[in-house]
């Protein structure tokens, strides 16, 4: 009976942490998914916005902390951090670079944004040092919850049980509402089913691309804010962190909004299994997931086969 609770709580920590990481993680692909549905373009140094975010929110969090700033203030600051980093660097990476890129070759286009990936990089060690960042005011402050499973009951941090998969369950609603039911969200649409077209009908594809990407841009580093509370930052985390965020995009299907969300599901239980079974196996299982839905569906879970101009 002992080894069955032990291992009943096993689960439900896995459980648990498999959904606060996946709702994280959703945050970075939903938005990479969506600048490659309209730019077409894989973009590599989305990692850095998700890096910069999580830098930023610490920094801001940290010096309202200084001034003496009630512990609950962490969470608009996570926010407010996000659509900074957004604003003011989604435009100008899509006006002076992305957009220049559009109608090139594939390979180009990751070359090029490797390489922002790598300057960016360089700029966060420059500005934040190689030392870890923590700023962990929002997650003490919510403190903890019992969970229970089963005849068990799970003590867990409120953060990650309610602002994270909360955060990421209004992410994916605002998104669907907007793309299927607003005006903005057809003109996205119609430019990312076909470009041509939509300007053909008056639609301004430049605004609706600078738009796409500074929600995308935003979405990242509002992934990276979110995650700040719960890891140290360090030099690195936007590399691993876009790497699992492409095999949740490949998982779901390129272009897939709702598919990204089972997606990150999927692979953040997977890793979270992994890190309680068996440890070894963390980083192989969710690129195994990748490959195993790759196998049967080339085109991801969501995916659709689609016919190339030529």
């Amino acid at each position: 009976m002992a080894w069955l609770s032990e291992n009943g709580i096993l689960v439900g920590l896995a459980l648990l942490d498999g959904l606060s990481y996946a709702a994280a993680v959703f945050m970075v692909a939903v938005g990479l998914n969506l600048v490659f549905g309209v730019l077409r373009v894989l973009n590599v140094a989305h990692g850095s916005l998700y890096a910069i975010g999580g830098y930023a929110a610490a920094s801001i969090g940290l010096f309202a902390a200084s001034l003496g700033a009630p512990p609950w203030l962490g969470l608009p600051i996570l926010l407010a951090a996000a659509v900074l980093v957004g604003a003011l660097l989604g435009p100008v990476i899509e006006r002076l670079l992305l957009r220049r890129m559009q109608d090139r070759e594939p390979v180009l286009q990751l070359l090029v944004t490797f390489a922002l990936f790598m300057i960016l990089e360089d700029l966060q060690k420059l500005v934040w040092g190689v030392q870890p960042v923590v700023f962990d005011a929002p997650l003490k402050w919510l403190g903890t919850v019992d969970v229970p499973f089963g005849t068990d009951v799970i003590p867990f941090t409120a953060y990650q049980l309610y602002v994270l998969p909360g955060v990421a369950l209004a992410t994916l609603a605002i998104l669907a509402y907007v793309l299927r039911y607003t005006l903005t969200g057809r003109m996205v649409v119609a430019v990312t089913v076909d470009r041509e077209a939509a300007r053909a009908m008056g639609i301004d594809a430049a605004k609706v691309t600078m738009l796409t990407f500074t929600v995308g841009a935003a979405l990242a580093a509002l992934g990276g804010a979110l995650a700040a509370p719960t890891v140290s930052l360090v030099p690195g985390v936007g590399a691993s962190t876009i790497v699992l965020s492409f095999a949740v995009v490949a998982t779901a299907g390129l272009g897939q909004i709702e598919g990204a969300a089972v997606a990150a599901l999927l692979i953040g239980l997977g890793r979270s299994f992994a890190v309680y079974v068996a440890p070894e196996f963390e980083v192989v299982v969710p690129y195994a997931i990748m490959v195993a839905v790759l196998l049967f569906r080339p085109q991801g879970l969501f995916g659709v086969a689609e016919t190339r101009r030529i």
